[in-house]
């Protein structure tokens, strides 16, 4: 596995499991990471299930984004990261958020 590719996959995770923390939060309900590689392809895909299905992501322009804000790029580096990424509704209520991540060519 290529290390670039593992990096990737590490920090999509991070993004995804603080945006489910923080904005996909239900009192009493967890969220859930799934990570999957397919040897054959040598694709990771990065899986975080939450409990908010009526709060989906959203890529906001990064101007809408203060210069000095800590936050609210996460996806924007989903996005930069990832080979494709979505969402699938959860039911009863919630949502998966997934990205896959694969050697990339030259």
């Amino acid at each position: 596995m290529s290390p670039a590719v593992v990096e990737r996959a590490e920090q999509i995770v991070a993004e995804l499991a603080t945006n489910a923390a923080l904005h996909g939060r239900v009192q009493g309900r967890d969220f859930q990471i799934s990570l999957t590689l397919d040897p054959t392809t040598g694709t990771i895909r990065v899986s975080v299930t939450d409990a908010r299905g009526e709060q989906l992501p959203v890529v906001r322009a990064d101007f809408a984004t203060p210069a000095d804000s800590e936050s609210g790029r996460g996806l924007l580096l989903v996005n930069a990261l990832a080979d494709r990424w979505g969402t699938e509704p959860y039911p009863p209520s919630g949502k998966t958020v997934w990205a896959e991540v694969g050697p990339r060519s030259r």
